[in-house]
């Protein structure tokens, strides 16, 4: 068994080396990989990243240009050899300890793919923007009316599942609409679904957090258009 820890970034420099850090060293019972996709980044990541080349426990691909969260995983996806993938985001929102319990229920067989959701458990939160909550809990509504889920957290990173699934459909959105693109044909392809609690260290925009308004109505879009359409 070998898990696969999918990481896009693009212009994080300032979080990278401790990000990679802290995945390097989860210790988990089985083997572990970690994909590092650059998306084109611009203030010196890629350059950071590239002095990386001689770690084993790290595959690095560098996208030429910007094209995306989604399209980043999916260079990511096609790289890992991972029987479980992870995926991971680049900033220091979310924390690595988590992965044996977000892998946990995939590893006994009860489900196929896992959310971690930021807003159930009791793990510590960082208190942020009302309009982005509401804006996810929006979101998330809406998915969960085509998906007939009850999920919690749809936009969350945290999501682990097994790689055999990535056979059975195509991913298209190149980028944050990756979240309900990805969210839809997991409902259509029948797969079990668990979510766990996890913390949450989100970060402001000044801090570099990069998706907004207009992320949302492509997320409505593509919920839309996934639910109806494909």
């Amino acid at each position: 068994m070998k898990i696969s820890i999918v990481m896009p970034c693009y212009n994080e420099l300032n979080t990278i080396k401790t990000i990679i850090d802290k995945v390097l060293a989860v210790e988990l019972d089985q083997e572990k990989e970690l994909i590092i996709v650059d998306d084109g980044s611009q203030d010196g990541t890629r350059e950071f990243l590239s002095t990386l080349n001689g770690n084993s426990n790290i595959k690095l691909v560098l996208h030429p240009r910007n094209r995306g969260k989604g399209a980043a995983l999916r260079t990511g996806f096609e790289n890992a050899s991972g029987d479980i993938i992870i995926i991971q985001d680049a900033d220091l929102e979310y924390e690595p300890n988590e992965y044996p319990r977000l892998i946990e229920s995939i590893l006994t067989g009860r489900a196929d793919v896992v959310y971690g959701s930021r807003f159930i458990g009791s793990e510590s939160h960082r208190v942020l923007y009302f309009w982005h909550s509401m804006g996810n809990k929006f979101l998330t509504l809406l998915s969960n009316v085509f998906t007939n889920h009850n999920l919690i957290d749809m936009e969350v990173c945290y999501k682990v599942f097994k790689r055999s699934i990535l056979n059975d459909f195509e991913l298209k959105e190149d980028r944050f609409g990756f979240e309900p693109e990805f969210t839809a044909k997991i409902a259509k392809g029948g797969y079990t679904l668990y979510e766990v609690g996890i913390s949450y260290y989100g970060r402001t925009f000044a801090e570099g957090k990069k998706i907004n308004w207009k992320d949302g109505f492509r997320a409505i879009y593509v919920i839309l258009k996934y639910g109806l359409f494909n």
